[in-house]
């Protein structure tokens, strides 16, 4: 079996000229139209999946001068996205999903007024799970301030667990990995002593792992996001990918996929919010592409064609 090969830490600015160089890039940009939400914005959306026969995009939606935000369940009618009748609202931020076992794991980011700042807030991942998403019960909340925590089924059964942590740890914000063995194995403890994927971020910059993907020869696809300020305080947030064996530990170089300018024009929430692409989840068709659905500026949400990250990996390195 052939390993990962890591070429070492790269920054930001030499991703985004290794994939301006790339002949292929992301192409068809589109606009998804969401209503039925008033005048607020949809924006970090997953990818669409099915429940109960039917495909389900879930999104963040809120004002554009406010970060409380709730997640709604949207389904396609007549070309726009409108939220499903009967379907839970959630009080969270930046959805996510996948299955284990067959049932529906589902989570987001829940904020919360800060202990040590005045009018402050803090924030942890939660989870929930269930036959679908109308029986959607919460069984874990993840450690305070972290983001981006993610949950794999293996190709043996355990799981996967992607970490983020901040601080004396992560520093503006690393990927780590560990496993276990079921979802009842899950705790604080195993998320902090997640051992950090080390040679991915400079400490100036930041990133997380936005979903997972099981390839199919036992290898992880993470479809993510690198980020850094420049020197007037303004986010770049970029679209990236990287592959993790979760058997040796190795892992790939990360690329970038996409960038704001591959995405059609748009509004910002904020002015320095205005080059941010982050990563809502991948779809992968059959014919060596693959869809990206991201949220884009902090105020809409769009998809875009991109050629599959994963399958060179999958043909490539087998076991």
């Amino acid at each position: 079996m052939g390993k990962l090969k890591n070429s070492g830490l790269k920054s930001c600015s030499e991703l985004l000229e290794a994939y301006r160089n790339r002949d292929s890039k992301a192409v068809h940009p589109e606009k998804l139209a969401f209503v039925g939400v008033g005048e607020r914005d949809v924006y970090n959306i997953s990818a669409p999946f099915e429940d109960e026969g039917e495909l389900v995009i879930a999104g963040r939606v809120e004002d554009r001068s406010s970060e409380e935000s709730e997640i709604h369940f949207f389904v396609q009618r007549d070309g726009n996205w409108v939220p499903r009748e009967g379907a839970p609202v959630f009080a969270l931020q930046d959805p996510f999903y996948t299955r284990i076992s067959g049932e529906l794991i589902f989570g987001g980011v829940e904020t919360f007024p800060h202990d040590e700042i005045e009018g402050g807030l803090n924030w942890r991942t939660v989870f929930y799970r269930g036959a679908n998403v109308a029986d959607l019960k919460k069984f874990f909340s993840g450690p305070d301030r972290m983001k981006d925590l993610r949950l794999v089924q293996l190709q043996d059964g355990s799981i996967g667990v992607f970490t983020r942590p901040q601080g004396d740890k992560g520093g503006r914000g690393k990927i780590g990995y560990t496993k276990i063995n079921s979802l009842e194995e899950l705790s604080h403890q195993t998320v902090l002593d997640a051992p950090l994927l080390e040679g991915q971020f400079s400490e100036e910059e930041w990133g997380g792992g936005n979903e997972i993907h099981l390839l199919s020869n036992g290898m992880l696809g993470v479809l993510g996001h690198i980020a850094k300020f420049d020197e007037q305080g303004n986010r770049h947030y970029y679209s990236m990918v990287f592959v993790f064996d979760p058997q040796t530990g190795t892992y790939s170089d990360m690329q970038i996929i996409a960038e704001r300018g591959n995405f059609v024009e748009g509004p910002a929430k904020r002015p320095d919010l205005a080059n941010v692409v982050f990563s809502g989840g991948l779809i992968r068709n059959a014919d060596g592409t693959a869809e990206l659905y991201a949220g884009i500026s902090d105020a809409e949400a769009q998809k875009v064609k991109v050629p599959d990250p994963f399958t060179a990996f999958e043909q490539k390195i087998s076991r």
